[in-house]
This record gives C-alpha cells, sequence and structure tokens, in this order.
C-alpha cells in the first residue's frame, strides 16, 4: 500500500485526510529510492522477459500479507555462505522486485480514471449523509413536543378502556367456569333420571366450554374430570343397554340410542348390544338352571355357582327337569323377543330418518347416517344367527345333561313338544331349522325311544302271557281315532303341516295364522300357553271314561272280569272312549248287568272283536305315532318298532293257536309261503329263542340279545283241550280277528304313517305293510284247522268205513251208517258254534273257514276210507258215490258255504274206478293231489282183476316215480 501511495504521490494525487483516515495500517514496505526508479524506468522494457521474471517468483511470495519473506530468506541460505552465490541471489531478488513494481505501477496508471470518479461519488455520499442528520435532528424535536401535548393523555384514556373490556371477558370467563365447577351436580341428577342425551349433551358443552378456556390453570383440571365423568357416563350408558336385552322398553332403548348417537359411538353400540345379548343368554340359563339345582340340592355344600353350565346341567333332577326346560325357554324367549323388538326399533327408525336433505353439509351427514344404518342393519342380520346358535347350544346342553331314558311317556312328549316350539320360535326368529337342536333331541329321543320300546316289548309280553282272550267290549261304532292316543291326528288334517304348529293348528280359528312373535309381542309365553294347552287336554281326556264314576267303574270290572293280573291302568282300556268332546252319561249299574247276565248279546252286533291286549298295542301304535309326528328324524326308529309291535302280537298269537306239527303231514297248505318266510322272519329277529331254555343264564345279554324278546307262553288259565268249548273257540277267535282287526287299523294308518316316513325308507313300509300286515288273515287257516280237526271224530269213520262191505253185486237204494253218523257230528258242531257265537261273535269269515276246514277233512276223511277198501266191485262203487250224494244233500242244509269244498276231489276218485289201463295212467300224472297209497288203491283195487301182473307194476312204478321228488 505505501508503494501505491507513494506512486500516488509521484504522480501529483493527493487524497483527504478524512477519508484516508478509516483505512487498515498495511505493512511497511520499503519505498523505492529515486535511483531505483529510474533504474527501472531506464531498463528496456520486454513484456515476455517481465513476464518471465513475475512467473520465476515463489509462490509463497503470493500466499498472504503475514509472510515474514525475510525469514523466509534466511532460511533457505545454505549452511556454508559465499559471497558470490549470495551476491547473484541478491541480484536475483532485485529484478523480481523491480519487476513487480513495475507491474503494479502499470496496473495504477491504467485505474486511474475509475479511481477519480468512485471517490467523487464518495464525496457526494458523505454531503448527502450529514444533511439526513440535520433532518432527523429536527423531527426528534418535534416528536418530544407531541408526546407532551397528545399521546400521553389520550392514549392513558385507551389503554383504560382496552383494560376494562380485558377484565369484563375475565368476569364473563370466571362465571362460566363457576357454572363449569358446579356441572357435576347436575350430571349426577341427570344420569340418575336416565336421561342420558341430556347429560351427554351437557357433557359435551362442558368439554367444549373447557377447551375455550383451557389457559386458565384451574381448568386443566376441570377438563380432565369432564373426561372421567363421560367415561362414567357411557359405562352406566353400557349398563343401560345391557338392561334392553332381557327386557325392551322403546323409550328407554330410544334414549340410549339417541345417546350413543351424541357419541359418534352408534357402530360400536351395536357391537356392545350383541356382546350383551350373548351374554345374557349365558347368564338367564346359567341363573335358571342354578335356581333349579340349589332348589333340588337342599342345604349341599357343593358350590354349584363355581360350575361350568354344562357341568350344573347335569344335576338338574328328574322331577325338576320338565319346569326347568320349560322355564329356561321363556327366559330364553324374553331375550330373543327383546331382539326381535330391537330389530323392529331400528326398521321403523330408519324409515322415519330416510328424508330428502335440501344442502351439502346436511346431505355428507345424510351419508354418515346411511353407512351407520347400513352397518346396524347388517351387523343385527349376523346377529339372528349367532344368537339363535347360542340359544340352540345352551338348550343342547341341557338336553344332553341329563339321561332322559327313565323318562315317563306324556313327560317326554311334553319335552319334544316345548323343543318343538322352540325349534319353532327358531325357524320364525331367524329361519334356521335348528339342526343343533334336532341332533340333540335326536340323540335323546333314540335313546329314550330304544329304552321305552323295550320295556313296551317286555310289557306286551306279560300281557300275552296273562291275557285271558276275553272279548273287550267297545262299541259297534269303536274307532281307533276315540282314543286319546290319536287325537292329535285330528289336530292338523294334513300330516304335512309342521308338528309344532298343531297346537296353533287345534286352537286358533280358521284365519291367517299369526307368528309367535306377533301373538307374544306385548306380552304372554308361547311356552306358558303351550304347556296349560297340554294339561287340559289331559284333563279332559282322563274326565271321558264313559262312566259316572270310578267306584261304578271299578264295580262293573269286578262284575264282568275275572282276570286279576291285569294292572289298573289296562282296566281302563276295558271302557268305551268317546271322542272326548263332551262325555256322555253312562248307562246306570242295572242296564250294565243285564247286558252282562245275557253276555252282551254279541252275536247280534258288529262289535270289533278285540282284546285288552290289543287296545294296549293300539294305544302304543298311537304314542309312538304321536312322537314320529313331533320328531321327524326318528321316523324310521319308530315306524320300525312299531312293526315289531305287530311282528310280536301276531308271533304270539300263531305260538298260542295256530303252531302244530300235524300240519306238514296234511298236505292242505294251511301256511302259505308267505306267512312262513313272515313267521321265520320275526322268530330269527325279534325272538330271542335262548331266553327260556335251561342256558338262558350262560350267556349273556349280549348287543344281539338287548334287541329280542323272550317267546310268550300262553297263560294257564286259557284252556284249549276241551270239546266242551270247541277246543277253546272262543279264546281262538277273540285271538285271531283282534290281530285282523289290528290289521285293519295299520292298513288305516298307512297313508299317515308313508307322509311321515323318509323316502329312502319307503320301501320298508311298504314291504312290512305287503309281507306282514296282510297276512293277518292268513293265520285263521292253521289256527281254526285245530278246531275242525278235533271237533269231528273222523278216525270213527274211518273204522266204520272200514266195516263196511263194497264188493256188493246189487245196487243199494240205502246209503251207509258212517254217512249218518259223520252228518250227526256235522250237526253237533253247528249246534256246539251257535253256543260260541253267543259268548264271541263269530264273524262270516271265521264261520266260512271253521266250515271248509271240517268238510275239506270230512271229504279228505272219505277219500282215505275208500282208499282202504281192499274189494270192491261195480256196485260198490255206486254205493260210495250214493253215500257221498247223501253227504252233500244234507252238509248243504247245515251250512251256506258254496262250493263244497273238496266236492271234486272225492268224486274224481269214485269216477277213477271205472277207469281203463291206459286212462289210469293219464290219471296218475294229472292228479298228484292223491297220496300214493290212494292211488295205488286204484290200481290194485280197481285195475287188479282186468290187467295183468306188469302192467300192474307198470302203474304202481309211475306212481311212486311221482311220489318220489316228494320225499
Amino acid at each position: 500500500m505505501q508503494k501505491i501511495k507513494s506512486l500516488m504521490a509521484r504522480q501529483g494525487l493527493k487524497s483527504p485526510q478524512e477519508s484516508m483516515a478509516d483505512l487498515s495500517p498495511v505493512e511497511n514496505l520499503r519505498i523505492p529510492s529515486k535511483e531505483e526508479l529510474r533504474e527501472m524506468r531506464e531498463q528496456p522494457i520486454d513484456p515476455q522477459a517481465e513476464q518471465e521474471i513475475i512467473d520465476s517468483i515463489e509462490e509463497v511470495y503470493f500466499s498472504n500479507d503475514s509472510f515474514d519473506m525475510v525469514q523466509h530468506e534466511l532460511e533457505k541460505l545454505p549452511p556454508e555462505l559465499n559471497l558470490q552465490e549470495l551476491e547473484e541471489y541478491r541480484d536475483k531478488l532485485k529484478r523480481q522486485q523491480a519487476a513487480v513494481s513495475k507491474k503494479v505501477a502499470d496496473l495504477i496508471l491504467e485505474k486511474q480514471p475509475a479511481y477519480v470518479k468512485e471517490l467523487e461519488r464518495v464525496t457526494a455520499l458523505q454531503t448527502n449523509l450529514q444533511l439526513a442528520a440535520v433532518i432527523c435532528t429536527n423531527a426528534r424535536r418535534q416528536l418530544s413536543v407531541a408526546k407532551e401535548g397528545f399521546t400521553e393523555a389520550s392514549l392513558g384514556l385507551l389503554a383504560n378502556q382496552r383494560r376494562r373490556q380485558l377484565l369484563t371477558g375475565l368476569l364473563k370467563s370466571l362465571r362460566t367456569i363457576k357454572t363449569l365447577q358446579r356441572t357435576d351436580v347436575r350430571l349426577s341428577e341427570m344420569l340418575e333420571e336416565e336421561d342420558y342425551p341430556g347429560a351427554i349433551q351437557l357433557c359435551l358443552e362442558c368439554q367444549k366450554a373447557a377447551s375455550t378456556f383451557k389457559h386458565y390453570s384451574c381448568i386443566s383440571e376441570l377438563n380432565s374430570k369432564l373426561q372421567d365423568t363421560l367415561e362414567q357416563i357411557e359405562e352406566q350408558l353400557d349398563v343401560a343397554l345391557s338392561k334392553t336385552c332381557k327386557h325392551f322398553d322403546v323409550s328407554h332403548y330410544t334414549k340410549v340410542q339417541l345417546a350413543y348417537t351424541l357419541l359418534g359411538k352408534t357402530q360400536t353400540a351395536m357391537d356392545q348390544l350383541h356382546m350383551h345379548f350373548t351374554q345374557a343368554i349365558h347368564n338367564t340359563v346359567f341363573q335358571v338352571v342354578l335356581g333349579y339345582v340349589e332348589l333340588c340340592a337342599g342345604n349341599a355344600d357343593t358350590k354349584f355357582q363355581k360350575m361350568q353350565y354344562k357341568d350344573l346341567c347335569t344335576h338338574i333332577t328328574l322331577d325338576s327337569y320338565i319346569p326347568c326346560l320349560t322355564d329356561l325357554c321363556k327366559a330364553l324367549w324374553e331375550v330373543m323377543l327383546s331382539y326381535h323388538r330391537t330389530m323392529q326399533w331400528h326398521e321403523e327408525h330408519d324409515k322415519q330418518e330416510t328424508t330428502p336433505t335440501p344442502d351439502d353439509a346436511a346431505a355428507a351427514e345424510s351419508d354418515e347416517l346411511m353407512v351407520d344404518h347400513s352397518y346396524v342393519k347388517k351387523k343385527l342380520e349376523h346377529g339372528l344367527t349367532r344368537i339363535w346358535q347360542d340359544v340352540q347350544l345352551k338348550v343342547k346342553a341341557y338336553i344332553l345333561g341329563t339321561d332322559m331314558s327313565n323318562f315317563k311317556y306324556d313327560d317326554f312328549i311334553v319335552v319334544l313338544d316345548v323343543i318343538s316350539r322352540l325349534m319353532q320360535v327358531g325357524e320364525e326368529f331367524c329361519g334356521s331349522k335348528s339342526e343343533v337342536l334336532q341332533e340333540s333331541i335326536k340323540r335323546q329321543s333314540v335313546n329314550y325311544f330304544k329304552n321305552y320300546h323295550r320295556a313296551r316289548l317286555e310289557e306286551l309280553r306279560m300281557f300275552l302271557e296273562n291275557e285271558t282272550w276275553e272279548l273287550c267290549p267297545v262299541k259297534s261304532n269303536f274307532n281307533i281315532a276315540q282314543l286319546h292316543e290319536f287325537k292329535f291326528m285330528g289336530q292338523c288334517r294334513s300330516p304335512s303341516v309342521s308338528p309344532s304348529r298343531q297346537a296353533a293348528c287345534s286352537t286358533s280359528p280358521p284365519q291367517e295364522e299369526l307368528s309367535l312373535f306377533q301373538q307374544y309381542l306385548q306380552e304372554g309365553n308361547p311356552f306358558e300357553m303351550h304347556i296349560e294347552h297340554k294339561e287340559e287336554e289331559t284333563e279332559d281326556v282322563l274326565a271321558s271314561n264313559g262312566y259316572e264314576s270310578d267306584e261304578l267303574e271299578k264295580s262293573v270290572y269286578q262284575d264282568y272280569d275275572s282276570d286279576s293280573d291285569v294292572p289298573d291302568e289296562l282296566k281302563q282300556d276295558y271302557v268305551d272312549e268317546q271322542t272326548g268332546d263332551v262325555p256322555q252319561k253312562s248307562a246306570s249299574r242295572e242296564t250294565i248287568r243285564s247286558k252282562k247276565k245275557s253276555d252282551y248279546n254279541l252275536n247280534k252286533t258288529n262289535a270289533p272283536i278285540l282284546t285288552n291286549t290289543t287296545l294296549n298295542v293300539i294305544r302304543l301304535v298311537g304314542k309312538y305315532m304321536q312322537m314320529m309326528n313331533i320328531l321327524k328324524p326318528i321316523a324310521f326308529d319308530v315306524i320300525h318298532c312299531v312293526s315289531q309291535l305287530f311282528d310280536y302280537y301276531l308271533y304270539a298269537v300263531y305260538t298260542f293257536f295256530g303252531r302244530n306239527d300235524m300240519y306238514e303231514s296234511s298236505g292242505l297248505g294251511l301256511i302259505s309261503s308267505r306267512l312262513r318266510t313272515t313267521l321265520n322272519r320275526i322268530q330269527e329277529s325279534l325272538i330271542d329263542m335262548e331266553a327260556g331254555g335251561e342256558n338262558a343264564g350262560v350267556h349273556g345279554p349280549t348287543e344281539d340279545r338287548k334287541e329280542k324278546v323272550p317267546s310268550p307262553h300262553l297263560s294257564q288259565m286259557v284252556v284249549l283241550t276241551s270239546s266242551g268249548t270247541l277246543y277253546g273257540l272262543a279264546q281262538r277267535v277273540v285271538a285271531t280277528e283282534s290281530l285282523v282287526f289290528l290289521a285293519e287299523q295299520f292298513e288305516s294308518l298307512q297313508s299317515h304313517l308313508d307322509t311321515m316316513m323318509p323316502a329312502a325308507k319307503k320301501p320298508f313300509l311298504q314291504q312290512f305293510y305287503s309281507q306282514t300286515v296282510s297276512t293277518a288273515s292268513e293265520l285263521r287257516k292253521p289256527i281254526y284247522w285245530i278246531v275242525a280237526a278235533k271237533a269231528i271224530d273222523y278216525e270213527q269213520m274211518l273204522l266204520m268205513m272200514a266195516g263196511v262191505k263194497w264188493d256188493i253185486r246189487e245196487i243199494m237204494s240205502q246209503h251207509n251208517v258212517y254217512v249218518d253218523v259223520l252228518l250227526k257230528e256235522f250237526e253237533q258242531f253247528n249246534k256246539r258254534l251257535g253256543d260260541v257265537s253267543r259268548h264271541v261273535r263269530i264273524p262270516l269269515p271265521v264261520s266260512n273257514v271253521l266250515w271248509e276246514h271240517c268238510i275239506r277233512l270230512a271229504n279228505r276223511t272219505l277219500v282215505e276210507g275208500y282208499a282202504n277198501v281192499k274189494k270192491c266191485s261195480n256196485e260198490g262203487r255206486a254205493l260210495m258215490q250214493l253215500d257221498f250224494q247223501q253227504f252233500l244233500m244234507k252238509l248243504e242244509k247245515l251250512t251256506d258255504l258254496r262250493p263244497i269244498p273238496d266236492k271234486e276231489f272225492v268224486e274224481t276218485y269214485i269216477k277213477a274206478y271205472y277207469l281203463t289201463e291206459n286212462d289210469m295212467e293219464q290219471f296218475i300224472k294229472n292228479h298228484r293231489e292223491y297220496s300214493m297209497k290212494q292211488l295205488a288203491n286204484l290200481v290194485n283195487v280197481c285195475l287188479g282183476s282186468h290187467i295183468n301182473k306188469k302192467a300192474r307194476q307198470k302203474l304202481l312204478a309211475a306212481i311212486d316215480d311221482i311220489d318220489r321228488p316228494k320225499r
């Protein structure tokens, strides 16, 4: 800088002393002397050489102003100094300095005009700054005057006004804070009054106000307190919401929903509601069952309250089972009704709120409401299935918690009725088929029904073994529909109607049927009404027994019935049962006794022939069908058991009255192949043949034998060997015809059973009817054949025929004595038949079978007698024809049976005496109904004198060939 100044000074340029005073001091450089400058000027100017000198300067000289060049050069000196080298180096440095100085001087001279111009601008700026300082001084002086005269007074007033306004606002805020401090009392009052919407509205307003004054320290505590209060309100609101699960109240629920809407938690409320319904179901069923368990347990120390619901159900006693089940269903009905009414409320509420909204803000709010409503609707619809599933699981646990196999029939029917009604509720509630309930009640029903059926079969065996086969007096118009057990069939004529709706069918007028939720929407309970209905029905049936009093009924039994082994409950079966409407006045004691003395004169009426056991079987069938009607899933099991009742009755009647070893030898085909197959099937599948034997105790009760029943034994009071009673004909008629009557009743029930039978199992029912029920009347042949075989002394007739001489030589005009004896036997048989008919009506089919058997046996005895003849002439053959014609003529007067059975059998045999050898051979081939002995007699006696020995042997061989396949 000093160099620059010196150069400037030499050029005649001087800067003002003031402007240069602020320049920073610079390093004091040595100023070249005049000689040096002159030398510099005098040196020739070679720009390139000058530039090379500048470039040869070390870079360190250009680094910064603090560089100490002297120190640098001294440090560069070698340890041993050489004067010549030092002088040379000094000259080099001088040349470099001179080049730099010259370069700087040239640059200064080049920039001098710009420097002069900038210096003039700096001088002008200094002048302007001095003028601005004078203006500021004047302004400050004038402002000071204004402050003293105006600002302090006027602005003081404004400040005071502003302070007043602030204090007024503060007072208002303090009053608001005071009000906020007192809101908790009002909130408590509103919660006690259950005004949840008002409480929430007030709390939200307080929160809004508190947020306005949150800058006050006292408000922060109040704000947290309000938040706690709001949470407390939500808790109480949740409790209030849970109360609607058991007893729905429209106004209460409306308040709760409005409160949740104010909170903006409509969807949360719906989630909570479903949780409460689930909890309500659990708590309700637990409390109901716990109440009954503790009541029945008495002072037991068992801690039932800590038990699981499933375990608790196993402690229900048999006596309290039905009342507990009923109360359980009643309580669950209340819960489901509350849910149903909740859905109704939301449907109506949605309709009211779906109104058009004009402005955008309202439209946005409406969209939000629509989203909420859509969520609520889906949640409620989904909840239907969940609620019903919970109900099913709780009732299932209750059903399966008790072994119902020892229940009384009526009690079990009540259980089925209640569950059936509950399933109807489920169907109306959510359209469910109640698979869980159906499966559980099916399991219990199958278990119960197996035990019940087993007991009934044993009971039936006992009845059959104690049955004296006396006629049970019923009215001529008796029909199974009059029995109490078949009342259910008249309640709803169409079998396709759901059994759970039958009570409604029988009680409601013929108008459009209301659902259970419509009937009991406001009051009442379908399960309570259902049980009362059943009780009334039972009382009506018990009152309609046809007698004026129980004593009179009992006396009639004592007068008429000699069977003291029959249980009291069966003695009711002796009485005619009315239709169940209004019991008619019964006959007086004298009238009944007069009927007893005349044996009811039953041959003049068409009253059905049946026994007490028959009536008992019919009642059982009614009970089975009633159970099947209520519980369709076990229909096949029930029908199978119904068929076993009929099978066992048929087998018993056959065993008691129809089994005889003489069938096979008679050749009459008394038992058809179908009947024989049926009897064999029954014996194999139903009859326990080992039970009555000596080794019965050895064999354990295997599963197979559990399903079987021992073969029944005929009561010792029934005598079948007395000729005076035609070998028990009266008992045989009652037994056989009661079976036929039972078969007729089964036929009448076929269509009803068919509608209940699953489609896959219908072939079983058809087979049962075609192969078993229809064979009942076929038992008449073997049963009555025994009477016919013993009623007439056929052996005496054979002996008398053996004493007749048949090789006479003249035509006889008088028949033989054996014909008169045989006809006398028939007359005696007819008389005894009339005697029996005065006690027991003998139907025409029975009479025809008896006469057919007797005539058939008599005709076959005649043929057998003719086959015993050793010698016979043509006149003897004519006598045979005379005897047979006399027999037929007299016989036709005794019986109306036409045509006479086996008439051709005898006539053809007698005419065979006239055949030639060739005709006889053809006769033998065509008439295989005759025995080998009878055919051989024709060959030996008739043709013996007309043919040679070889021809006779040929015919006898033909007879032997015919007989061989039979062996």
